[in-house]
C-alpha cells in the first residue's frame, strides 16, 4: 500500500504525537565535529578551577606568611627575652658568687682566685663523670657481690701510687705549687681528649687511662688543700676556708653536670671534649694563681724540724774531746748513707702526726666506713626485700639525694661554725651519726633510712672539712702534701673497707645496721683514747 510520502524517508520515528507536525527523519547525535568544543568547555571550566585553586593557595600561602612571620617574631623575642633573662640570672649569680668568694679579705689574700679555679676544676670533673657514668665509673648495683668486691679493689688503684710517690713530689716541688696543680689539669685535660677517641673505638685503654684521670684528680686535691693556709686571711679559719671550695666544688658540679648531660646525649665523646675545654680553662687560671700558693725555697728535714740549739748551754771548748763516732755498719758501703724506705718514711709520719689530726683522722675514717657501708649494704638489702610501699630503684633514689643534700650541708654548716674547734665539730657529728644509726637498728624504716643518708652525707663532709683544717694548722710545710695523701689513701681505704662489710653482712637490716653503729662507737672510743694519751701526764 502506497502512503503517498517520499520513498525512503520513514514516518513518526522518535515524534511525539503531541508535536505540531510530524517529525521526519532520525535525531542526529553529536558527531566529531562537536567534540572540539565539547573539550574547548571542559578546558575552559578548568582553566577556571585552575585559577581559583591557585587564588585560594595564593591567599592561604599569604596567610600562612603571615602566621610564620608573626611565629617567628614571636619565637625570637621569646628566645632573646629567655636569654637576657638567663644572662641577668647568670650575672646576679655570679655577682653573689664572688661576692662570697672575696669576702673577709678573701680577694686581698688570693684565696678567692684559688676558689673560682676550684669551680672549673669541678665543673670539669662533673663533665668527666657524666662522659663515663654508664661505663667503668658504674657502681655495679644489682650485681653479684663479687663483682662488686672487683669494683671496689679498683678504686684503690689510684692512691697505690698517691702516698708513696704524689705526696714526697708534691712536697719536694712545693716551691712551684701552682705549675704542680697546673699541670694536673693540663694532664686531665689531655686525658679527657684522649679518652673521647677510645670511648668511641671501644680501646682496652679506656679503664688504665680513666684511673690516671682519677688519680690526676686526687693528686689535683693534694696539692691545692696544702696550699690553702698559704693564701687564708686572717679573718676566717681554716675551717671556713675549706668550706668556701667546698661550696664551690658542689656548684661546679652542678654547672658541669648541666652542660655536659645534654651536650653527652650525642654521645659520651662529646661531653669529653666539654670536659677538656674546661680544663683547658681551669689550667690557665691554675698558672695565674697568687705567688702566695708557693712555698717558699728551704732545704726540708727528712721527716720534720730539727729542734733549735739551747743557747743557754756553754758552748764547746777547744780542749774538749770529740765524742767518738759511732760504730759503722760494716754491711753498708761506707760512701754511701744509708736512706730509709718508703715504708719506714711511712711509719716515721705517721707518728710525727699530732694527737688531735690522728683523732681527727680516725673520725674522719667512721664517716668513710659508713658511707660505704649505707651505699652498698642497703643497695643489696633493697634489692632483696624491698621496703613495702615503695620500689627498691625509688628508696635507693631518695637515700642518694638525701645523701648529697648532706653534703651540701654539711659544707654550708661548716662555712657557718666553722670559728668552732675543729675536735668539737667533728666529734658533734659522730654523735649524731651514732643516734641515726640507732635510730634506723631500732625503727627500720624508709624515713629512718632517708635521715641516715643525710646524716651520713653530712657527716661526711664535716669530718673532712675538720680533719684537712688540723692537717693544715698542725703539720710542717715540708710534710703537709705527704700527709694529705696519706689521709687521702687511709679514708679511700676506709670507705673499701665500709663496702666490704656491706657487701660480707647478711641481709637482715637491724643485724647490719647494730653493727655498724658498734663501729662508729669504736671510733668514737678511738678518739678519746688517742686524745687523752697525747695530754701531758700531771
Amino acid at each position: 500500500m502506497e502512503t503517498g510520502e517520499p520513498e525512503g524517508v520513514e514516518l513518526g520515528t522518535g515524534a511525539s504525537t503531541d508535536a505540531p507536525g510530524p517529525r521526519v527523519g532520525r535525531v542526529p547525535r553529536a558527531g566529531a565535529t562537536d567534540q572540539p568544543a565539547l573539550i574547548d568547555v571542559a578546558a575552559e571550566r578548568a582553566r577556571r578551577a585552575a585559577a581559583a585553586t591557585g587564588r585560594a593557595t595564593a591567599r592561604a600561602g599569604r596567610v600562612a606568611g603571615h602566621a610564620t612571620a608573626v611565629t617567628s617574631k614571636a619565637t625570637a623575642k621569646g628566645v632573646v627575652a629567655g636569654a637576657k633573662l638567663v644572662g641577668r640570672g647568670a650575672k646576679v649569680g655570679t655577682g653573689k658568687f664572688q661576692g662570697f668568694a672575696r669576702s673577709q679579705g678573701a680577694d686581698a689574700s688570693g684565696l678567692s682566685r684559688v676558689t673560682e679555679m676550684q669551680v672549673l676544676a669541678s665543673a670539669g670533673d662533673a663533665a668527666f663523670t657524666v662522659s663515663l657514668a654508664s661505663t667503668i665509673l658504674a657502681l655495679p648495683l644489682g650485681q653479684a657481690r663479687g663483682q662488686v668486691a672487683l669494683f671496689l679493689i679498683t678504686t684503690m688503684a689510684p692512691f697505690v701510687v698517691l702516698a708513696p710517690l704524689v705526696g714526697p713530689l708534691l712536697d719536694r716541688w712545693r716551691h712551684g705549687r701552682r705549675w704542680a696543680i697546673g699541670s694536673t689539669l693540663a694532664l686531665r685535660a689531655f686525658l679527657s681528649w684522649v679518652l673521647a677517641g677510645v670511648v668511641a673505638d671501644g680501646s682496652p685503654w679506656l679503664l688504665p687511662l680513666a684511673l690516671l684521670c682519677l688519680m690526676a684528680t686526687r693528686a689535683y686535691a693534694v696539692a691545692l688543700s696544702a696550699g690553702i693556709p698559704l693564701v687564708r686571711p686572717d679573718a676566717i679559719t681554716l675551717v671556713v676556708a675549706n668550706s668556701r671550695q667546698s661550696v664551690a666544688t658542689l656548684i661546679g658540679m652542678v654547672l658541669g653536670a648541666a652542660v655536659a648531660a645534654p651536650i653527652g646525649r650525642l654521645g659520651a665523646p662529646w661531653s669529653l671534649r666539654v670536659a677538656f675545654v674546661i680544663y683547658v680553662v681551669a689550667t690557665v687560671l691554675a698558672i695565674r694563681l697568687p705567688a702566695a700558693v708557693d712555698s717558699t725555697r728551704e732545704t726540708p728535714s727528712p721527716y720534720a724540724a730539727s729542734p733549735p740549739p739551747d743557747s743557754s748551754a756553754d758552748p764547746p771548748s777547744a780542749d774538749a774531746t770529740p765524742a767518738d763516732p759511732p760504730p759503722a755498719d760494716p754491711s753498708a758501703d761506707p760512701l754511701i748513707e744509708p736512706t730509709p724506705s718508703r715504708r719506714e718514711r711511712a711509719r716515721e709520719l705517721r707518728r710525727s702526726l699530732p694527737a688531735p689530726v690522728r683523732a681527727a683522722l680516725t673520725t674522719a675514717s667512721g664517716a668513710k666506713v659508713l658511707s660505704g657501708f649505707v651505699t652498698l649494704f642497703l643497695s643489696f638489702l633493697l634489692w632483696d626485700q624491698p621496703l613495702p610501699g615503695v620500689s627498691s630503684v625509688l628508696a635507693l633514689g631518695l637515700v642518694g639525694v638525701a645523701a648529697g643534700a648532706g653534703n651540701g650541708l654539711g659544707s654550708f654548716i661548716g662555712n657557718r661554725i666553722g670559728d668552732r674547734s675543729p675536735t668539737v665539730i667533728a666529734s658533734t657529728a659522730l654523735l649524731v651519726a651514732i643516734a641515726a644509726g640507732l635510730l634506723v637498728t631500732l625503727a627500720y624504716s624508709l624515713p629512718t633510712v632517708v635521715l641516715l643518708g643525710l646524716v651520713s652525707g653530712a657527716f661526711g663532709q664535716l669530718a673532712k672539712l675538720c680533719l684537712d683544717a688540723l692537717i693544715q694548722d698542725d703539720t710542717a710545710d715540708s710534710l703537709r702534701a705527704q700527709a694529705f695523701s696519706w689521709s687521702e689513701t687511709r679514708l679511700q681505704a676506709a670507705w673499701v673497707g665500709g663496702g666490704a662489710l656491706g657487701i660480707a653482712m647478711p641481709l637482715v637490716a637491724r643485724l647490719g645496721f647494730g653493727v655498724v653503729t658498734a663501729v662508729l662507737v669504736g671510733v668514737l672510743v678511738a678518739g678519746v683514747v688517742i686524745r687523752r694519751r697525747a695530754r701531758p701526764v700531771g
